[in-house]
């Protein structure tokens, strides 16, 4: 089966969604792995959407928070542009039909790491992920120029004289189909699954990465991952790891709560002059060094008292799911991968390198967050970078162009995985989590190449975790490349690493 569209749009998260709904007036298929706007991370963000709305602020200070967030490694044009649209973004937003908190009758500003001011808006405490993705949903369900493909995964591009003309796909039920198309966006999210500890779900592998890169895409800046200090902690007595761990909000720290080692030492006092609400990539290390050390770590939010329950209702909950009370009992946390800074090269357009290909959300490399993403940016450039791109598309050419098309063909029959690729895909997340994570070193990232190299030649052709050994070698490579530390890109020598034993036993 073959159909033709204006833009097919590859994923189904915030920046998905809309960049779809910004191509008013054009043909869009939306395909996605699972169920639209369910089957990836956005609808389990937790943290809210930055914007200078307040008093005092203004984008020009938002843009210079990002800026030293990311270790001035940003692209200040992508900043600036980011920064002056999202004031726009929260009226769009609103107009989508999205309930923002309020409080005296005015959005409610929240002040989060690295921000100078409050500006920061949530939507249900601790839910705005799940609200921004009901509301966007319920629009694209009401759109009628747009189609949904669920259930079906992109098994390649399809590619004519360099560029790109669509995608070659397939249904769960293993049907293979075409979807043509001038525009192909990608916005497949982030690749936290390649990691031990995550906070991502099961979508999030690297796809888009290696979807563009088969077909000499560029990308930039994949060393920068980004590692959430606070996930929940599975219980000291869980059978098995969880493929992703629950998100402890940064706002839960903005709000009061406070880091403490298993002797109740405030460590982050000595560690930076914002103490719990320093850069993200500065609390990770200095929740890993204790970790390292042999100490568990917690999050203090006893002050809160029942506070707690109405501002954070879905951390509450996952707490209690532990058998935690957050009012009286201390949380147990641990830094996990949350998000990947690079990904495919684009230009402020959000065009990649190859004609015809996109790419928008946490899959682009937009220069925005450089070595480490402020907090509350992540859904912005969705959204934000998302309505440009797909309004941008629907007022240009959208008939397919007239190219020999002798390289548009049926993707290769499916095959069952091997049996090892369990196996295989839990020494990568090892692998990654341990010579890849937060604190890196020269010879640990050689020998992770080597590894990652060997268990390529263990794979068959087409096996998914193929596909994911090769993402992880883009950014071993990247991190090797970049000798000296930046941001979350964290490397030390060899001798300096302690253990990671202590780490092992408690995480």
């Amino acid at each position: 089966m073959s159909e033709r569209f204006d833009v097919v749009v590859v994923g189904s998260g915030a920046a998905g969604l809309a960049t779809a709904l910004g191509a008013r007036g054009a043909n869009v298929a939306l395909l996605t792995r699972g169920v639209f706007g369910l089957d990836g991370a956005s609808c389990w963000a937790q943290g809210g959407i930055a914007a200078a709305l307040g008093p005092g602020d203004s984008p020009a200070q938002h843009a210079l928070d990002t800026l030293n967030a990311g270790s001035r490694l940003n692209n200040r044009t992508a900043v600036r542009w980011l920064a002056e649209s999202a004031p726009e973004s929260i009226t769009w937003l609103q107009s989508m039909g999205m309930q923002f908190d309020h409080y005296a009758g005015r959005l409610a500003l929240g002040r989060e790491g690295a921000h100078s001011f409050p500006r920061i808006v949530h939507a249900g405490g601790d839910a705005t992920g799940a609200e921004l993705m009901r509301a966007l949903r319920l629009t694209v369900s009401r759109a009628p120029n747009i189609k949904v493909f669920e259930f079906s995964e992109v098994e390649r591009l399809l590619v004519a004289q360099k560029h790109v003309l669509g995608v070659a796909a397939r249904t769960a039920r293993g049907e293979r189909f075409q979807l043509m198309a001038a525009h192909t966006v990608l916005a497949t999210g982030g690749s936290g699954q390649l990691y031990r500890y995550t906070t991502n779900p099961i979508e999030c592998d690297g796809t888009g990465l290696a979807l563009a890169r088969q077909v000499g895409a560029e990308t930039s800046d994949l060393e920068f991952v980004q590692f959430h200090p606070t996930a929940l902690a599975a219980r000291p007595d869980a059978r098995s790891e969880p493929e992703q761990l629950t998100l402890i909000s940064e706002a839960l720290r903005g709000a009061g709560a406070k880091l403490v080692n298993e002797q109740g030492r405030r460590f982050m006092l000595s560690a930076h002059e914002l103490q719990e609400l320093a850069p993200q990539d500065v609390v990770a290390r200095a929740v890993w060094q204790e970790i390292e050390s042999g100490q568990r770590v917690f999050l203090d939010a006893r002050s809160l008292g029942d506070a707690m329950r109405m501002r954070f209702p879905s951390i509450f909950t996952a707490c209690v799911s532990q058998a935690i009370d957050p009012r009286r009992d201390l949380i147990p946390v641990v830094p996990a991968a949350h998000y990947q800074m690079g990904g495919i090269r684009v230009d402020l357009h959000s065009q990649s390198s190859v004609k015809g290909l996109y790419a928008v959300g946490e899959v682009a490399s937009t220069g925005v967050h450089g070595g480490n993403r402020l907090t509350g940016s992540g859904l912005l450039e969705c959204i934000s970078f998302g309505r440009e791109l797909g309004g941008r598309l629907a007022r240009s050419g959208l008939g397919i162009p007239a190219l020999q098309a002798e390289n548009l063909v049926a993707a290769d029959a499916a095959r069952n995985a091997p049996v090892n690729d369990a196996m295989v895909l839990g020494r990568l997340k090892n692998l990654m989590w341990t010579y890849v994570g937060i604190v890196r070193t020269p010879e640990g990232l050689r020998g992770a190449l080597e590894q990652l190299q060997l268990l390529e030649k263990r794979c068959l052709d087409g096996s998914r975790v193929l596909t994911q050994l090769s993402v992880a070698r883009m950014i071993a490579e990247a991190a090797l490349k970049r000798a000296s530390s930046a941001g979350a890109h964290y490397v030390i020598p060899e001798a300096a690493r302690r253990s990671a034993s202590a780490w092992n036993a408690v995480a």
